[in-house]
């Protein structure tokens, strides 16, 4: 870790003086290293040992999370400025990034909302209706675990562990996983089952979390209508769909530093876009990422 830090310090160093690049430039190019020394931690590699196929993989870890080609781009850029040095000054006698392409780049950008733009959606709610609770608990969990639509919509009250602060999520395939909930999150939650107890559910949706007014599942078209509402009535201007949420929680952890392989674990993603499957990660690991890295876990 020692090494890595000191051509940390020799690379910023290089971008400061030989290169004369502005300080917010010289962070954005930091930050682009520190993502791949992390990835080196976790295959047991320096950046030294670090390969064309291993690069492949890293790549590969970003567009499994999400990450749009633009910004993936960006941080392919910063990685190979950073083995241009080490070739220069000797540190390598080999470039593994010569051959590493950029992705393509579409004309359209994804949207992706930033932190003021969800509070805002959040605020917009009216919660002197009688959905009003139940839709700033759904879209505030949306959020903060970074769920999938059909996931929020088949949520059951036993799968909120309130204590533990997880919530138990049955992804693609039939496969659970725990994923960290912010207190935030778990309020609007008790907020909104006051008024879930007001709603008689029909058979078989007994234990289920968010319940229609017919006493049955939300619907995913319903889910679209109502972000649809509250973007519109937040003023915003960005076609804004349940998986925008998702993509927003997984760009704001990576924007925070959090580890690629723990944002990968908490949306579900079993196997990147190679055949490598990731290792296990402890769970008290996930919840020290999140905490760490998701806006939604800094209002202590």
């Amino acid at each position: 870790m020692q090494a890595s830090n000191d051509i940390r310090k020799k690379y910023e160093i290089y971008l400061r003086l030989e290169r004369g690049l502005s300080p917010n430039s010289i962070e954005a190019y930091l930050a682009d290293l520190d993502k791949l020394l992390s990835f080196g931690v976790d295959e047991g590699k320096s950046y030294k040992e670090i390969t064309y196929e291993d690069l492949q993989q890293f790549i590969a870890q970003l567009a499994d999370i999400g990450i749009h080609p633009r910004s993936q781009a960006r941080i392919i850029s910063g990685i190979k400025s950073f083995y241009r040095f080490l070739l220069l000054d000797d540190y390598i006698e080999c470039d593994p990034t010569e051959l590493l392409e950029s992705p393509k780049i579409g004309l359209k950008l994804p949207e992706v909302l930033t932190v003021n733009e969800i509070n805002a959606i959040l605020d917009s709610i009216d919660l002197s209706t009688p959905e009003g609770h139940r839709n700033r608990a759904m879209l505030e969990t949306l959020y903060s675990c970074g769920l999938r639509v059909s996931e929020l919509i088949n949520l059951r009250y036993a799968d909120i562990y309130p204590e533990e602060q997880f919530i138990r999520v049955l992804g693609k395939g039939n496969k659970q996983r725990l994923v960290p909930i912010s207190e935030i999150a778990l309020q609007e939650i008790n907020n909104y089952l006051k008024d879930r107890s007001q709603v008689v559910p029909k058979k078989g949706f007994e234990d289920t979390l968010f319940l229609s007014r017919r006493g049955t599942a939300l619907s995913r078209i319903m889910v679209f209508h109502i972000i649809k509402v509250q973007t519109a009535a937040a003023g915003i201007h960005k076609t804004v769909s349940p998986h925008t949420f998702r993509h927003s929680f997984a760009t704001h952890l990576l924007e925070g530093g959090a580890n690629l392989r723990a944002i990968q674990e908490m949306l579900g993603h079993e196997q990147i876009t190679t055949t490598q499957i990731y290792t296990h990660i402890d769970r008290t690991f996930l919840r020290q990422e999140i905490l760490a890295h998701h806006p939604r876990y800094q209002h202590k």
